[in-house]
């Protein structure tokens, strides 16, 4: 809109979106435009869909494996979506094995380009049958003839789940959508409330342009096309004069009478990563032939392509043999089957500002600016099929820092008589793991984009202290959606605590696969006893 504007345009825009929650008010934040029309009503043909909750009993990715694989031979096209790399490759890799001579592959982000545009042909063909995909196969291709979605685990929101289950049947076929729970406290607690899966609204998109880090590489690149000037704040918010003087010093940007101006001589874009804003890509490399196998997001390299680390690409072993973050590069060889590897770590939080502060029971609620600092220690490797720990190997990499916002509860020690002091730290920790499985029931986010930290006496506030924050550089909205909705999202969380029929915890409440601690101390009972206290 700056650019048009300034060329005399006043341009007209016309969003469309099959799953969105308050369109309007989405294209509105989006755009700046003042007033925006809603068209909601849906006349469009479609064929039926039959809706399959399967409560597994074995692992959920073994079984939706075996679902696909028998479908796939009885003619079917199939698409399996998985929430990890990882698994998509495993359940491809699974799916292949039953499948005999059906073609079965899989397709996920960190891909090359020419990889992806052959599976995808492959699809639209219908050579390929069977594919295990992440949500990067959910939106953007075009694909007409699959017959059936299975969701190995609820993929983080219902605009996701629909949109996925929505990829089937499109041809005018009836079609099937298979949703396979996991062990995870959100895919236990939409079991137990099916109703929220086929009733309730989508989630509302969460946009937070305010971001500094975001709002940062969108001014850059901005400046290239038309330099900047300070009545631009109409366009870029309040924040604009700080963020020009941060890419000013960087070297980003000049400035001068006529306004601050792109300096490089490449192209903004190709020069600043919008979507990597943490950094460069690290490339995944053969080292006997120099092949670039795919490509890691930087704030993911040192958990996933640490040396030691096993990574799947197209469902084969590939052992990391050297990890070297200043070059982004990862040098890999064929590994072995029969074990993967889960990251350690340790991190601090300090806190920064706090933005917002209320009371919920005997809790202090608050949300603000933290700054992170965490290091990958070292790693496990895990049995494939088990999960049970082979070994432990330490690392020493370097220690990161990350500038985020979060939403954080504080309990005083008066308040706490009632829990056992040798409970306390398993209560936090066990509170704060269940409470990240299920904050995507109230904000569109994966558990994956944020984290947390529990700490029985913390130094910033001298009490215990549950953290739970964005993963993005800046904050990306998720960690305030839980602030506004703190004391049903909680409500939630014990309710899953007390309903989960394990006895000292397990993934379906508080064990989760994400800790960088090893799960370790957990305390489920306690945990429950903490959160009575918020909500009584």
């Amino acid at each position: 809109r700056r650019l048009a504007h300034h060329y005399g345009a006043d341009p007209v825009f016309i969003s469309a979106s099959a799953t969105l929650s308050g369109p309007g008010e989405l294209l509105q934040r989006l755009s700046g435009v003042p007033e925006v029309v809603e068209i909601t009503e849906d006349a469009s043909a479609r064929p039926a869909l039959d809706y399959l909750i399967w409560q597994p009993v074995d692992d959920p990715h073994h079984e939706g494996a075996e679902v696909m694989a028998r479908l796939v031979t009885e003619g079917r096209q199939v698409l399996t979506f998985t929430t990890s790399r990882v698994q998509a490759e495993l359940v491809a890799l699974r799916a292949q094995e039953r499948a005999g001579s059906v073609s079965v592959k899989s397709y996920r982000s960190g891909y090359l380009a020419e990889d992806r545009r052959a599976l995808e042909a492959g699809l639209q063909s219908g050579r390929l049958r069977g594919v295990a995909c992440t949500n990067a196969l959910e939106l953007g291709v075009d694909i007409a003839g699959v017959d059936a979605v299975i969701n190995c685990g609820f993929p983080g929101t219902l605009a996701s789940l629909r949109q996925q289950a929505g990829r089937a049947g499109r041809a005018g076929a009836d079609a099937l959508a298979v949703l396979i729970p996991k062990a995870d406290p959100l895919d236990a607690y939409l079991c137990e409330h099916p109703e929220l899966i086929f009733e309730a609204p989508v989630e509302r998109t969460v946009l937070h342009p305010e971001n500094p880090q975001v709002l940062a590489l969108q001014v850059a690149a901005a400046a290239q096309e038309l330099p900047v000037t300070e009545d631009d704040d109409r366009w870029f918010g309040p924040t604009l004069p700080a963020v020009l003087e941060r890419l000013t010093a960087a070297g980003y940007l000049r400035r001068r009478p006529a306004g601050w101006f792109w300096t490089r001589p490449d192209r903004a874009v190709d020069s600043i990563d919008l979507r990597a804003a943490g950094g460069h890509s690290v490339e995944v490399v053969d080292q006997d032939t120099g092949r670039v196998l795919g490509q890691v997001d930087p704030s993911a390299a040192d958990r996933s392509v640490h040396s030691g680390a096993i990574y799947l690409h197209q469902g084969e072993p590939w052992l990391v043999t050297d990890y070297r973050p200043n070059e982004h590069t990862a040098l890999v060889r064929p590994g072995r089957d029969g074990y993967f590897t889960q990251a350690l770590g340790h991190s601090d939080i300090e806190i920064i500002e706090k933005l917002r502060h209320d009371r919920l029971g005997a809790a202090e609620v608050f949300f603000g600016t933290v700054e992170l600092s965490g290091q990958v220690t070292g790693f496990l490797r895990r049995d494939e099929l088990s999960g049970t720990v082979w070994d432990s190997t330490p690392l020493e990499l370097p220690r990161h820092t990350l500038r985020t916002q979060a939403v954080w509860y504080t309990v005083d020690a008066a308040a706490l008589t009632g829990i056992a002091t040798k409970d306390l730290p398993g209560a936090a920790h066990a509170a704060e793991h269940t409470a990240i499985g299920l904050l995507p029931a109230f904000a569109p986010c994966d558990r994956w984009d944020i984290g947390g930290l529990s700490t029985t006496l913390h130094p910033d506030t001298g009490k215990l202290t549950v953290f739970v924050h964005d993963g993005a550089a800046g904050g990306s909205g998720f960690a305030e959606q839980g602030y506004e909705r703190i004391e049903p999202w909680l409500s939630a969380t014990l309710d899953r605590l007390r309903n989960c029929p394990c006895e000292a915890g397990c993934p379906a409440c508080v064990v989760s696969p994400k800790c960088g601690n090893g799960n370790d101390p957990l305390d489920k009972a306690a945990a429950a006893q903490l959160l009575e206290l918020l909500l009584r």
